[in-house]
């Protein structure tokens, strides 16, 4: 399934950066919209995803891994088969945002910003397609470790059933760090019925675990 990133939300950026409602200066406007043009022409996004049937006590098929926590196993149930999908900007979009680190870091903060919308923007594509290829049965959204009680340490297991380094170029650091850093993983539910969707909200984004609002007990009103 080939990676779309279709877009780069302006308002998903400035929340990234810290603007809720407040107004934005035009200046900041010019160089978002510069910034976006040029992760878009540098961002080489790859997407990866197998299907497993997901064993009476919560096993996914032909692996010996069954995710940690409560909370994953609330949210799949009901469902009997699961998605593991990853997904990432790629080396290149990494590169940039690190230049501009040592060049201009007013750029680099946009650019950090512009790349967490763009990674939701390839995440949700990616979601639309496995919706369509799955259809006619029915998934619930994305759940990744770090939300709730599934912990980052299940990364480790993650990245060894789908080969991430080999297959997308994406690593892992000792410290459950994900490298490129505009990287995602995440369990998809599939059932016959429609699931039950969780509440939007901070447990639902992709950046729950490094999010800047959360670090100051605030939420980005999404």
């Amino acid at each position: 399934m080939e990676a779309r990133l279709s877009g780069i939300d302006r308002n998903e950026a400035l929340r990234y950066m810290g603007f809720r409602g407040s107004t934005v200066p035009d200046a900041l406007c010019t160089d978002l919209e510069r910034c976006k043009s040029l992760l878009l022409q540098t961002a080489r996004p790859r997407v990866l995803w197998r299907l497993f049937d997901l064993l009476p006590d919560g096993t996914l098929a032909g692996t010996d891994y069954r995710p940690s926590g409560q909370d994953i196993r609330d949210h799949l149930c009901g469902c009997d088969q699961v998605v593991l999908m990853a997904a990432t900007l790629g080396t290149e979009a990494e590169a940039l945002i690190r230049r501009a680190q040592k060049r201009d870091m007013a750029d680099a903060v946009i650019l950090d910003a512009a790349g967490s919308a763009a990674i939701e923007n390839v995440c949700d594509n990616l979601c639309a397609d496995l919706a369509e290829t799955l259809s006619p049965r029915r998934l619930t959204d994305r759940f990744s470790p770090g939300y709730g009680d599934l912990p980052l340490s299940d990364q480790e297991t993650i990245f060894r059933i789908l080969e991430l380094e080999r297959r997308i170029g994406v690593s892992l650091t000792a410290g459950g760090l994900m490298i490129p850093q505009k990287s995602v993983t995440a369990f998809i539910g599939v059932a016959d019925e429609p699931p039950e969707q969780r509440r939007r909200g901070c447990e639902s984004c992709a950046h729950f675990h490094d999010c800047a609002f959360r670090k100051e007990r605030k939420s980005c009103d999404r």
